[in-house]
C-alpha cells in the first residue's frame, strides 16, 4: 500500500507537484513545466489508479486517505497526509475535495493506436476550452465512444480543469494528436469508418438519418470550436455532413451537448456485431 507521510510543514519539498496550482507561471500542469497530470478528488484520483497515468504521489487529508485505502493497496506512491490548512497554503487555494495525485505523462499514443479495434471516435477540432474539452471526454465515457482524435487548435486534455470535469475520463479514454491534419483523417477512411462532420448548416444531413443507415460501419463523429466550428478544409475531407435539427431561431448547440447528441444517436442505431 501507498506509504504515508505525515506533513506539517507547507514548505516542504515533497509537496511541489501541488504547489500553486491557480499560479500562471509556476503551476505543475504546464506543459512547459513539470508536465504534470493532477487528479483533484477521490473519484478522480481513483480513476487515474485504474488508468496508464502512474501517480508519482498524493497530498491529502486523513478523510480522504480513508476513503482511498481499498485503491491503494496496490500503489507504491507516497500519500502525504496533511491538515486542510495546509493544503490550502500549498496549493494556493481552499479545495473542498481534499486529495489530489500527480502523475508523470506517459508516452503519447497514436492515431492508429487509438483507432485500432474502434467503432465509435470522436474527433476535435479547435476545441480549445478546458471545460467543454472534459465534458466531452465525460460524454464519450458515458456513451461508448472508443477514443478521441485531436486535430489542430485543440486545449491540452490533461490541463487540471480539463481532467476534474471529465471526472477523470481524460485518462481513460484513449485520445491521439493528429500529426497531419487534416489528412490523418485519410487514416480513419482507410480503416473503413464513415466520418461525419457536424454542422448547422441546413442543408447538411440530420444527424438521426445519418446515423440510421450507417449500422455496423465504425463512424468517425467532427466536432468544432464553439462559434467558428469546422474548418471548411475539414469538412471537405468528411464523407458526409450533419445537423441537429433546432428550432425557436437557435442554430445550434453547446460544443460539448452537440457531441453527446451525436455520441447517443451512434449508441441507439448501432447494431451488435455479429
Amino acid at each position: 500500500m501507498s506509504p504515508v507521510v505525515d506533513v506539517a510543514d507547507p514548505a516542504d519539498p515533497r509537496l511541489d507537484d501541488f504547489r500553486d496550482l491557480n499560479s500562471v507561471d509556476r503551476r505543475p500542469d504546464l506543459p512547459s513545466g513539470k508536465g504534470l497530470v493532477i487528479a483533484e478528488g477521490v473519484l478522480v484520483v481513483q480513476r487515474m489508479l485504474a488508468s496508464r497515468f502512474r501517480p508519482r504521489a498524493m497530498l491529502g487529508t486523513d478523510r480522504r486517505l480513508q476513503e482511498l485505502t481499498a485503491d491503494l493497496q496496490d500503489c507504491d506512491a507516497p500519500y502525504y497526509r496533511v491538515n486542510a490548512e495546509v493544503m490550502a497554503e500549498v496549493v494556493g487555494f481552499h479545495l473542498n475535495r481534499g486529495v489530489l495525485a500527480s502523475a508523470s505523462r506517459p508516452p503519447e499514443l497514436t492515431v492508429e493506436a487509438v483507432i485500432d479495434g474502434a467503432r465509435t471516435v470522436a474527433v476535435l477540432e479547435g476545441v480549445n476550452d478546458h471545460e467543454n474539452l472534459g465534458s466531452i471526454f465525460r460524454n464519450a465515457a458515458g456513451l461508448g465512444v472508443d477514443g478521441v482524435l485531436f486535430g489542430t487548435g485543440c486545449a491540452d486534455p490533461l490541463y487540471r480543469r480539463a481532467v476534474r470535469v471529465s471526472m477523470g475520463h481524460a485518462l481513460l479514454v484513449p485520445y491521439a494528436w493528429a500529426t497531419a491534419w487534416p489528412r490523418d483523417l485519410n487514416t480513419l477512411r482507410d480503416k473503413g469508418f464513415r466520418i461525419m462532420a457536424m454542422t448547422p448548416d441546413p442543408a447538411a444531413r440530420t444527424l438521426a438519418d445519418a446515423m440510421a443507415e450507417v449500422g455496423d460501419q465504425p463512424v468517425a463523429i467532427l466536432v468544432g470550436a464553439e462559434g467558428p466550428g469546422l474548418t471548411e478544409t475539414a469538412m471537405r475531407a468528411s464523407d458526409v455532413r450533419v445537423r441537429i435539427p433546432m428550432s425557436r431561431g437557435t442554430d445550434s448547440l453547446n460544443v460539448a451537448t452537440a457531441a453527446a447528441l451525436a455520441f447517443y444517436e451512434r449508441v441507439r442505431f448501432e447494431h451488435p456485431a455479429g
